[in-house]
């Protein structure tokens, strides 16, 4: 894809023109993206190889969620892209396949077992046969080699082996999407005043709002708002677990892990609040696993916030329209000049994807079978209702509770969005319902937790 790719407004202004090196070819890219947005501008879309069967992958929730989009990246392997920023001079390259990704002979491990490849099980009648043959199944199965020598460099092993530092705060945040930027603000301004931190492991603040049309400025202004009130906002911070078995600087249990590229913090918090989102899911048709095959608030962050076409100028794009937001993203799409075509997941079903290499188009049918027809197209973008992240409320003692029609197990919480004693939840970890109502329970979360001592 040529530099026309981005011809959309980027949702908040591209950073700095940089230049990243891919196997060998300069590719161009903007400070601020990650190595996965800027291989999607420069039309690389197979990422790399799948485990066993070698089947070509690509990036699909572009959100860190999904292990699709693997790269080796500075001599150090297995990293996702979509997480990893762009940087001058960033060598990447992909990996699992031989000899290369595009031509990948190990990809005749699909065809010889068709039925399913159970490593524990495929033994020879020697030891030595056994040893070498669970070697190469190993190395099929696998990711990837051993980092580069120079790749671990003085700073990363400073880095590894820093001591935790400790951070004591009224309420931590963690998220910071719609929910966790409207519950930071709501609390921080209250009249209590308390330290609110929010953590997020994104680059960019806003979350489910950076796939919307007109989003990533309605993601700003939050940012901005909490901000403003007091609230301290760290990006690319990740929460890991919460141990309750460990005491804070101040005496108070309970302690969250949070990791940072320098180090790792742990977060001391009178009241945690989880605004962790969901997670985006895919359809269960045949060959739904081709690149191109991408989620739709993926979709949306390439065109409203990155401002990069997701398909060439004279292509098509399927959105597979399941949730408000699918429709939402088919209308901006369009607006934008592409070429659109929507399968309402109410009315008709996907049978399978074509394509061997990359998707090129979709089989659908209809209530009948006579219905079915093929759509063709280049990108396919699945817009069916995410995945509750429930994990950390869960390690709090939340109970969850079984809903698909609200993506899977929502975490409970009461009429302050409590879920357990301290702990609050909001927004698409309660059940996915959209940024908007994301946004009001967000406030009343923050609301309460400020009201309270």
């Amino acid at each position: 894809m040529s530099d026309d790719a981005r011809d959309l407004p980027a949702g908040a202004g591209r950073g700095a023109p940089l230049t990243i090196d891919f196997e060998g070819q300069s590719l161009r890219a903007f400070a601020g993206e990650s190595v996965a947005v800027a291989l999607w501008a420069n039309d690389v879309r197979t990422l790399g190889r799948s485990s066993k069967y070698h089947r070509s992958r690509g990036a699909f929730c572009l959100d860190g969620h999904c292990a699709s989009c693997y790269l080796r990246i500075d001599g150090r392997p297995n990293l996702r892209a979509c997480m990893t920023p762009a940087v001058p001079g960033l060598r990447c390259e992909r990996q699992n396949a031989f000899p290369t990704v595009d031509v990948d002979l190990l990809t005749a491990a699909d065809w010889l077992f068709p039925g399913g490849m159970d490593h524990h099980t495929l033994m020879t009648g020697t030891r030595l046969g056994n040893r070498l043959f669970l070697k190469l199944v190993r190395q099929m199965g696998g990711s990837g080699t051993l980092p580069d020598a120079d790749a671990v460099s003085a700073a990363d092993a400073a880095a590894t082996l820093d001591s935790p530092r400790t951070m004591t705060v009224d309420l931590c945040v963690v998220g910071a999407g719609p929910a966790g930027l409207a519950a930071a603000q709501a609390a921080a301004s209250s009249p209590s005043r308390p330290r609110v931190l929010v953590v997020d492991e994104q680059a960019t603040p806003g979350g489910s709002l950076l796939a919307e049309p007109g989003g990533a400025q309605r993601a700003t202004a939050l940012a901005d708002a909490a901000r403003a009130a007091g609230a301290q906002l760290m990006a690319r911070a990740t929460a890991i677990a919460f141990y309750p078995e460990d005491l804070g600087r101040d005496g108070q249990p309970g302690v969250l892990a949070v990791a940072t590229p320098a180090h790792l913090l742990r977060v001391s918090a009178r009241r945690f609040l989880y605004a962790t989102g969901a997670y985006d899911q895919n359809l269960p048709f045949a060959d739904n696993d081709r690149p191109g095959i991408i989620s739709a608030r993926a979709c949306g962050r390439l065109a409203f916030h990155h401002g990069v076409r997701p398909a060439h100028a004279d292509g098509r794009i399927i959105v597979l329209a399941g949730t408000p937001h699918a429709f939402r993203l088919a209308a901006g799409l369009t607006d934008a000049g592409l070429d659109v075509a929507v399968v309402d997941l109410a009315r008709q079903q996907v049978v399978s994807a074509r394509g061997v290499q990359a998707v090129r188009g979709l089989d659908v049918t209809g209530p009948a079978a006579e219905d079915t027809r093929t759509i063709h197209g280049e990108i396919v973008a699945v817009g069916v209702t995410p995945a509750p992240a429930s994990e950390l409320p869960r390690q709090h003692g939340a109970r969850v509770l079984l809903d698909p029609g609200l993506g899977g197990f929502a975490v409970q919480v009461d009429a302050q969005q409590q879920c357990a004693p301290g702990v609050h939840a909001c927004g698409d970890v309660t059940g996915y319902r959209g940024p908007d109502a994301a946004l009001d329970a967000g406030r009343l979360a923050g609301q309460a937790i400020g009201h309270q001592p």
